[in-house]
């Protein structure tokens, strides 16, 4: 028994010993975090990253350690630092609330800051609230979402992208924000790496934080017109990535991949066993050609909707994830246990709203991103057309221009806007949306112009 003690006790210690190096890593990692602060820069330095994980895989050789251990250990205190430094960062979300907040206490705010249409779900919502309580659907229901419901999107989805889907292929959830948690979090284990296209939706990267998930980046760029470098996707990839993030119709850039490109992409996860998750909330707002990664019919693909944006229908919190049955099961159990179904009523409203022709939301949108360009424009931004989706993002050409104090100061004249920084390492632009009527954008637009004049 002493034998087995002595081990023990050695255990122990060396775990205690590593415990007060992680503490002290946390310090360092809080008092860099300072730094970048001071300095302007980005939470996650990919380069410095890669460095570190190749020193961590050759002392590995060199040791006789398991290589994939060593690194999903490394990926772990690489969240940690994200999570130190990333404390009080600020997105499109933080200036919502602010803005709100501010109405609260009287102020009139143009909210440019966030995608949440100003016009009403379809006429067939009205009438689906009212009857919904004689249909009977308000009893606890699958997980999954309602069989009629779940039968109803799959002939929708196979009708709007042509391709072959079933009510198994189907899970309902509060939102698509909802499917993207759940599919991170049932498919990848900590440690496991995720790869996201920025400027990205700060959401993938926050979900796979939250489930101890390492996100790696593919920074795009302006001059390359935000498209990723497949040299660069394929350098990434190594025994521990299992996903990869696409969502075209961009948020915020409203970029859509050219067709070639897209296709490979695809090749790459393909070929590397990769999960494809790709949120497709904004196809209804493409204006260029677009391809659903549904059209691939790749057992790995987990596609995620909403009637958020399509039908204006924020507030009810309705999406839905297609993927191979097996991939909704695992899905659905995290589901189950996190809600145990999505409201019976809700998903009456959104089933019966599929009946609704929503084109003229689409124009509607199309027209105001046409007059947030023009206006971007005349004031002297940056910016690329955007393909679709319903954001411009732009760059604003002043020295030292910080996207997070200007969001705040521009609350101050009554604008809301996006800091760029809440989308990935682009403390120079914003995100502008245009969900709000056309009257109003023009208004927001010259309080910014104005704004940007007197910075000047």
């Amino acid at each position: 028994m002493s034998d087995i003690d002595d081990l023990r006790n050695k255990m122990e210690d060396v775990t205690l010993k590593m415990i007060k190096l992680l503490k002290s890593r946390t310090d360092i990692a809080k008092e860099i975090g300072e730094v970048k602060k001071n300095i302007g820069k980005g939470v996650t330095d990919e380069t410095r990253e890669d460095s570190l994980r190749a020193k961590v895989i050759s002392l590995s050789k060199s040791i006789g350690l398991d290589e994939s251990i060593a690194t999903k250990f490394l990926n772990f205190l690489l969240n940690e630092s994200v999570k130190v430094q990333s404390v009080n960062k600020q997105t499109h979300l933080s200036i919502f609330l602010k803005a709100k907040s501010l109405e609260s206490q009287g102020k009139k705010i143009i909210h440019m800051e966030v995608g949440e249409p100003d016009f009403l779900p379809p006429k067939i919502v009205k009438d689906a609230l009212e009857e919904v309580f004689d249909k009977g659907f308000l009893k606890y229901g699958q997980s999954r979402g309602m069989p009629v419901f779940r039968d109803t999107l799959a002939k929708y989805v196979c009708k709007k992208f042509n391709t072959n889907v079933k009510e198994e292929n189907i899970i309902v959830s509060p939102g698509a924000r909802f499917s993207i948690f759940t599919a991170i979090t049932t498919l990848l284990n900590p440690g496991d790496e995720m790869i996201v296209i920025e400027p990205a939706w700060p959401a993938y990267k926050e979900c796979a934080l939250n489930s101890g998930i390492k996100v790696r980046t593919i920074n795009t760029t302006f001059e390359d017109k935000w498209e990723p470098s497949l040299e660069q996707i394929k350098n990434t990839i190594n025994s521990n990535t299992k996903m990869i993030v696409l969502n075209y119709p961009n948020n915020p850039t409203g970029k859509i991949l050219n067709e070639k490109l897209q296709d490979s992409i695809i090749e790459i996860a393909k070929k590397n066993d990769l999960y494809v998750l790709s949120d497709e909330i904004y196809s209804q707002y493409a204006k260029i050609s677009w391809k659903s990664v549904l059209s691939y019919n790749y057992e790995k693909s987990i596609v995620t909707q909403s009637f958020s944006k399509s039908h204006a229908m924020t507030g009810f919190r309705i999406g839905f994830a297609i993927a191979d049955s097996k991939i909704i099961e695992k899905m659905a159990k995290l589901e189950a246990l996190c809600l145990t179904n999505v409201s019976e009523p809700i998903q009456y409203i959104a089933m019966k709203a599929l009946e609704a022709d929503t084109s003229n939301n689409t124009n509607t949108v199309q027209k105001r991103l046409d007059v947030l360009a023009q206006k971007a424009s005349e004031i002297g931004l940056d910016f690329m057309v955007p393909d679709g989706a319903m954001y411009l993002f732009a760059r604003i050409n002043q020295e030292g221009f910080d996207g997070v104090q200007f969001a705040n100061a521009t609350l101050e004249k009554g604008l809301a806007v996006a800091p760029g920084e809440g989308f990935g390492d682009y403390k120079n632009f914003i995100r502008l949306s245009a969900c709000q009527n056309e009257e109003t954008l023009i208004e927001g637009m010259n309080i910014l112009g104005n704004i940007m004049s007197e910075s000047k």
